[in-house]
């Protein structure tokens, strides 16, 4: 997190920076009145911040800054440009799909440039939450060896490292807007393959992991948050990192016979077998989501939409349709959203070399958010 002393220092914002030194100082605790004073003198910037307090005095007081198109009261949908790296032309992973989910969502005019909030990058303290600090240092100043760039897929750039640092950034503020909205949805996001000293199959920070840490840690009382997983992998860094962590609780569904070939214990795994179609997958979900909301009660949901599962997906060997997947994103947004959690969506992996197609696939999710957010009067 960048300080406040730098964010504040100078420009516009000059007000806000004495509003905090006056609540700091005086060990005073945020009113509605200073809040409402924050919120009007800041135009182009969203700011969230959490509170820590000791015998009613502030103790800890933690900012995440964007900018954001505040006006909308639609659907908030998290994107930046820089999802987006340059790899070679015939690279396995689907690059392309990034900006292109934002652009099919706008063409169809399922939502308005109006609703769209843009992260700041991931800074290397909020990535320490998960992440140890060597692996960092390698993967930002690209001292991974050939060998670790063999095991992501990726080869190390200075591209890359900005890439899955604004994708992180993008996901943690999709939580910070669901606590606050209800529901959000990033365009990018589900890296969950990383482990905290490595990366692995496409995933090279696990975002889930950092924005789940970072949500759990900075609240006033420690807050419970659910993994949803429904990529078609599991999510065996996630499941790694909150093993003995009880305020998180990581739910997997996922092939059975897919990668990753050793699995991890997730805190529920529902491993299916190749081929499975819509209706037994569905059954599947539906049987597990709302008792596991019932006993473990989060406060946050973190929900990995990936569309491998798909039919036609290169990397799936499941078998489900584009309306499978539609009724499988409206059930858990839907089921969640009734119970008064907020959830964050991601959209998790997706391989095709149509990238519109692919493209189009990954709004699905979004399209169903949206249908979310109007029947339940968000």
């Amino acid at each position: 997190m960048t300080c406040i002393k730098r964010l504040f220092s100078k420009g516009p914002r000059s007000k806000v920076a004495w509003l905090i030194g006056e609540a700091l100082t005086s060990c005073r605790c945020f009113h509605a009145e200073l809040v409402r004073s924050l919120s009007d003198d800041l135009n182009k910037v969203k700011y969230f911040f959490s509170l820590e307090r000791r015998s009613g005095c502030i103790i800890k007081l933690t900012f995440f800054i964007s900018q954001v198109r505040h006006e909308s009261s639609a659907l908030p949908v998290v994107h930046h440009s820089k999802y987006v790296c340059d790899l070679a032309p015939n690279h396995r992973f689907p690059m392309g799909k990034f900006p292109r989910v934002l652009q099919c969502l706008l063409r169809d005019q399922v939502i308005t440039e109006k609703q769209v909030w843009v992260p700041e990058i991931a800074s290397k303290d909020l990535l320490s939450c998960v992440h140890t600090e060597d692996y960092l240092d390698n993967f930002i100043n690209g001292k991974i060896s050939e060998q670790e760039q063999r095991r992501t897929g990726f080869p190390w750039s200075e591209g890359i490292v900005r890439r899955c640092r604004y994708e992180t950034g993008g996901t943690v503020l999709a939580a910070e807007v669901a606590l606050q909205r209800g529901l959000a949805c990033s365009t990018a996001g589900g890296t969950h393959h990383a482990f905290p000293s490595y990366g692995s199959g496409f995933c090279l920070l696990n975002d889930l992991a950092v924005a789940a840490k970072y949500m759990m840690d900075n609240s006033p009382t420690k807050r419970k948050v659910l993994i949803v997983d429904l990529d078609v992998h599991q999510g065996d860094g996630t499941a790694f990192i909150f093993k003995e962590e009880p305020s998180v609780f990581t739910f997997s569904v996922h092939c059975g016979k897919n990668f990753p070939l050793r699995k991890q214990q997730s805190d529920l795994d529902i491993s299916v077998e190749d081929g499975l179609e819509d209706k037994d997958y569905l059954s599947t979900v539906e049987a597990h989501l709302p008792w596991l909301l019932e006993t473990f009660c989060p406060d946050l949901v973190l929900y990995d939409a990936g569309v491998d599962p798909h039919w036609e997906d290169e990397l799936g060997r499941l078998r489900l349709t584009d309306q499978g997947l539609y009724q499988r994103d409206l059930f858990v947004l839907k089921t969640v959203v009734k119970r008064g959690v907020p959830i964050a969506a991601v959209i998790g992996g997706g391989y095709s070399r149509d990238i519109d197609r692919l493209a189009l696939r990954h709004s699905i999710v979004h399209r169903a958010a949206t249908q979310v957010w109007r029947e339940c009067g968000m």
